[in-house]
């Protein structure tokens, strides 16, 4: 027995001020939110991160409560010696806390920790659900996922349907739900799961996971939440709706996009999915005996799913900042978050020369994390490069790993361009943008930073030929700078500094 059960979540912060101030001590204890670099231009400068959606900056918290815990670092699974009793006291503790933080029964749901982020937990559901319902050979998902939330369902049943999101005069919004409906009646008990990103890791744009969770269970399919990108900005309710049928039957998402990088990912999933099987990965610690000609799984849940030593500090990085924003409250962290990427499509729209990707209007079609855009005229390498070198202002280019939905958008957009264009003058614009310009935030970031991206973009589009005679064009389609260079490794390497603190 675990000595001494520590409380999951106890109350936060009292009222809005408290929210604020102790929002404001987490952007401001941020690792790295002080980083400067030299520039094109020959000046130094603050770097203005936006590229959470890719992996999120280290809070401050997990910095002081990880050096705290390292001394104390032990394997868990015994309570021999007084390292280990800790150890494997707070690695329990971490699974309550990814629990409480979806709001998930723990009477019926259970978490276990997997490698390598949300692809590791989706890959694990995959296979694992394949064995559970193999009469259901049918996965629905739709056409805005990560290639995380549709490779592994290709691989592992016979049929994957991709719905289309929803389009209007304002651009490309949320799932199309009709859609998903009318593909549940279509293939009926053939559906074993129905697939869905809580957020675009494109767009910002938030799905209606609860509502397609009432349809999936009303046709007797379950329902799986990709949350890599909703976690971080927007609660989350496994359990506990008024309507039983809006509960999810599994979740998946990724430590390293939730500010604690170097932690796992994570699957939340009602633990009878995974029970009357064996595991998927088998190894020290999912077992109840081990004999010379057979083994005996485990039906203790995590451990069955958890096979040989977890990442512990990792997973207690992560209890560590899941525990804090539920402290906050992500009700309120989620609003602050709305009201600046708002404020960043609005200000984005105003520019001309930019294109802003998916629906606009935020407040019929909600957004939040990532804004994706594009320089009319001048391919997204070269503006990400431009941002980067002469701005400071990290962003992320091409496809974000949701090929089949950035095409889309794209393809919709440059229909206004196409009238009157010869085949060379046509491929020449496909070619030019065959990606988009991503640019995301988290909880470190401030309007100050999108007046800062809004002022640059201005600048490029006033100055585009002046910017694009500073670069050429790599073979790899990238834009590098014709004089300047980042020297990455005289910042930092490791093995230097290895080196130094060897001969120190």
């Amino acid at each position: 027995m675990t000595e001494n059960p520590l409380p999951v979540s106890p109350a936060g912060p009292a009222d809005e001020l408290d929210r604020h101030r102790a929002l404001e001590k987490l952007r401001q204890s941020t690792t790295g939110l002080d980083v400067e670099y030299s520039l094109a231009s020959g000046e130094t400068s603050r770097r203005i991160y936006l590229d959470s959606t890719a992996s999120t900056l280290q809070l401050g918290v997990v910095r002081e409560v990880m050096e705290k815990y390292l001394p104390y670092y032990a394997n868990t699974h015994t309570n021999v010696h007084f390292n280990a009793k800790l150890s494997t006291r707070e690695f329990e503790w971490a699974h309550r806390m990814v629990l409480d933080f979806v709001n998930a029964d723990p009477e019926t749901h259970g978490c276990f920790f997997v490698g390598s982020g949300t692809t590791g937990g989706i890959n694990r559901i995959a296979r694992t659900m394949a064995k559970k319902r193999p009469d259901r050979d049918v996965v629905i998902t739709t056409i805005m996922e990560h290639h995380s939330n549709d490779l592994p369902h290709r691989k592992h049943f016979s049929k994957v349907v991709h719905i289309p999101v929803m389009v209007s005069e304002e651009g490309f919004g949320a799932v199309d739900v009709a859609g998903v409906e009318a593909a549940l009646e279509l293939y009926g008990d053939r559906v074993n799961y129905v697939s869905v990103t809580g957020v675009s890791n494109v767009t910002g744009i938030v799905n209606p996971i609860y509502d397609i969770a009432e349809l999936a269970h009303r046709h007797g399919a379950l329902i799986l939440v990709d949350a890599a990108q909703m976690a971080a900005h927007v609660p989350i309710r496994v359990s506990g709706h008024e309507n039983p049928a809006r509960n999810l039957d599994m979740v998946a998402m990724s430590g390293h996009k939730i500010y604690a990088p170097g932690s796992p990912g994570v699957v939340v999933t009602r633990r009878d999915l995974f029970s009357g099987i064996e595991p998927e990965e088998v190894g020290g610690g999912m077992v109840d005996d081990v004999h010379v000609d057979r083994y005996i799984p485990t039906e203790n849940f995590p451990d069955r799913e958890e096979a040989g030593t977890p990442n512990i500090a990792g997973a207690l990085a992560l209890a560590t900042v899941l525990y804090t924003l539920k402290r906050i409250g992500m009700d309120f962290i989620a609003r602050e978050e709305e009201d600046l990427v708002g404020y960043a499509v609005r200000e984005m729209e105003k520019i001309d020369g930019v294109v802003v990707y998916g629906r606009t209007d935020t407040g019929n079609c909600p957004r939040t994390g990532a804004v994706s855009i594009n320089v009319r005229d001048m391919h997204h390498s070269l503006t990400a490069a431009i941002l980067n070198d002469y701005f400071n202002i990290a962003v992320r280019n091409a496809c974000f790993c949701a090929h089949p939905y950035v095409r889309e958008m794209i393809g919709d957009d440059l229909m206004d361009q196409m009238e009157g264009l010869g085949n060379e003058e046509l491929e020449a614009l496909a070619e030019l943008q065959r990606g988009m310009v991503r640019t995301s935030f988290g909880i470190y970031n401030t309007r100050e930073d999108v007046d800062a991206l809004v002022a640059a973009l201005k600048d490029i589009c006033a100055n585009r030929d002046y910017y694009d005679s500073q670069y050429h064009q790599a073979a790899c389609t990238n834009y590098f700078h014709n004089t300047f260079n980042f020297d990455s490794a005289a910042v930092f390497s490791t093995r230097n500094e290895v080196d130094h603190w060897l001969t120190a």
